[in-house]
């Protein structure tokens, strides 16, 4: 877990790691939010909806940024205030994913920061973009 402060941020500064998601995690995250919407749920429906199979829940992905800012960029010393998040491209469970932070801006007033947030797929492709907003403790 990094401890960095609102000085030692940088623009430009990025962080990024990589997760898995498997059809147990997809059946974890409608048990815990009650989203059992079929398209990530029953194989051969989201296979006739023109998927291929199941679809992770854009939102199981999305939490990922919540790890990014809070272990990595900035880590502990944040307070989480918004996401922004656009959905690209479906997610295929037991697919390999980037997930990247990068300082944009700064308030020195507020101890903001703001962090383009992406996730990516193994060709690169950007699956979930956005920008979070993150208040330094210290």
């Amino acid at each position: 877990m990094e401890d960095l402060s609102f000085e030692q941020l940088k623009i430009g500064q990025e962080a990024s790691f990589e997760r898995v998601f498997s059809v147990g995690d997809i059946n974890k995250f409608a048990e815990m939010t009650g989203d059992y919407n079929p398209l990530h749920t029953d194989n051969a429906y989201a296979r006739e909806a023109g998927f291929g199979g199941q679809i992770i829940h854009g939102m199981l992905a999305g939490s990922l940024f919540s790890t990014l800012v809070g272990m990595y960029l900035p880590g502990k010393n944040c307070l989480y205030l918004s996401q922004e998040l656009n959905f690209h491209l479906p997610i295929k469970p037991e697919e390999k994913l980037k997930i990247c932070g990068k300082i944009i801006g700064k308030s020195e007033a507020l101890k903001i920061a703001e962090i383009e947030t992406k996730i990516f797929d193994k060709n690169n492709k950007a699956l979930i973009t956005g920008v979070a907003k993150v208040k330094l403790l210290k």
